[in-house]
Formats: structure tokens, C-alpha cells, sequence
């Protein structure tokens, strides 16, 4: 049986997605999500903000029924102390840390799907990783040779052919087979995911 819970990684520590996953969760929107994050760092987040945040360790205890408010947190630790808005090199592999542990989780059915907070590339790139991005990581870590992009909204979804390159290499990435499987792989999952009988894909 498919467990209903999402992963959600806030990302950067000491960016903006603590506080996202802080006032989300005050609001009642995180009821069936499990955050894979450093508790301390978003209890230290909610002082800051001056926002009760009461959690559970969902590692020790996966089947307790939280009450209104109450956050799943799967606790992985930061290597470094977190301060809201400076950028330390040392929490790079713990941003990656809470990656791997999420899609593991969404890999052998523990979790439905994986939400992501913003990183900094920057950041991790600086700590001598080589990152250019959460599409191309998942990816490694799945092992798909093809993956696809899409921005959605209600009315539009936009697929795109490349990531994360250059504008001046975007040319020379583009190919008919390139294409082919895209477009392949967006025709399938708007069937199979959006409910779509017959996409109609164009191709800008």
C-alpha cells in the first residue's frame, strides 16, 4: 500500500525554506508531509520568527497520529550551526544528505513524492561538489537517463527540452532525438499523471 505522506526537504538552511515548512505547518497545510530536516535548526527558525513549531521524531515513531500543527520530521543534523541568511560551505553535503534520505524514501515506497525548498547552488558548488541542479541530482540518484521538466499551472504546462545550460548551449543541445524523447516522455505522463485522454503538446 502506497503510504499518502510527501517528503518535503526545505533546502538551503539558512535560506527561506525553514520558514516556509514553519508557517505551512501553523497553517495546517502539512498535515500528511514528512519534513527531512534538522529539528533544531527549525526550532532555532521559528524563535526567529516568532512562531510556536511543535514536532515528532516520524523515524521513532512513524504510525503516531499528529495533532493540528504538529510537524513529521525525519531528523537528519546540520554540520554547522544555522544563521538565517549566511551561507556556510559546511552545510553543503547536509543539503544533499536530506536529498538522498527523501528520495530513498520515495525509491522503496515509504513516501508518494518528494517536494523540494530552494538550494543554493552556489553554496554547494563552493564546498567542491559538483551540483547543478535538484533535476539533474534526482536523476543521478534514480538512475533515469531521461528526465523532463515541467512548469504547470492550471491552464498551461510548459516542458523543457534542456536544463540548467548556458543560453549559448542551448542550441547546440537540441536535436530531433532529443525531442523525441521529451516530447515522448511528456505525452505519457500527461496521460498517465494529469488525467489527459489527448495532450495536445506544441512545441515551442
Amino acid at each position: 500500500m502506497t503510504t499518502p505522506f510527501l517528503a518535503l526537504t526545505p533546502g538551503e538552511p539558512a535560506g527561506i525554506g525553514p520558514d516556509l515548512v514553519i508557517q505551512l505547518n501553523n497553517a495546517g497545510e502539512l498535515n500528511d508531509v514528512v519534513v527531512v530536516a534538522d529539528p533544531t535548526a527549525l526550532e532555532q527558525r521559528a524563535e526567529l520568527l516568532g512562531l510556536e513549531l511543535r514536532w515528532f521524531d516520524y523515524g521513532l515513531y512513524p504510525q503516531h497520529s499528529p495533532s493540528y500543527g504538529e510537524l513529521r520530521v525525519l531528523p537528519l543534523s546540520c554540520h554547522e550551526p544555522v544563521k538565517a541568511g549566511q551561507l556556510s560551505v559546511e552545510n553543503a553535503q547536509y543539503v544533499l544528505r536530506c536529498l538522498d534520505v527523501a528520495v530513498s524514501g520515495c525509491l522503496d515506497g515509504r513516501f508518494a513524492a518528494l517536494v523540494t525548498g530552494p538550494v543554493h547552488k552556489g553554496i554547494i558548488n563552493d564546498a567542491g561538489i559538483a551540483f547543478t541542479g535538484h533535476t539533474e541530482y534526482l536523476a543521478q540518484l534514480c538512475k533515469s537517463d531521461q528526465v523532463v521538466m515541467m512548469l504547470a499551472t492550471e491552464g498551461l504546462k510548459v516542458a523543457l527540452a534542456t536544463t540548467h545550460l548556458p543560453l549559448h548551449s542551448v542550441s547546440q543541445a537540441i536535436s530531433q532525438e532529443l525531442l523525441t524523447r521529451v516530447i515522448s516522455v511528456l505525452h505519457r505522463d500527461l496521460m498517465a499523471h494529469f488525467g489527459l485522454n489527448r495532450p495536445r503538446v506544441l512545441v515551442c
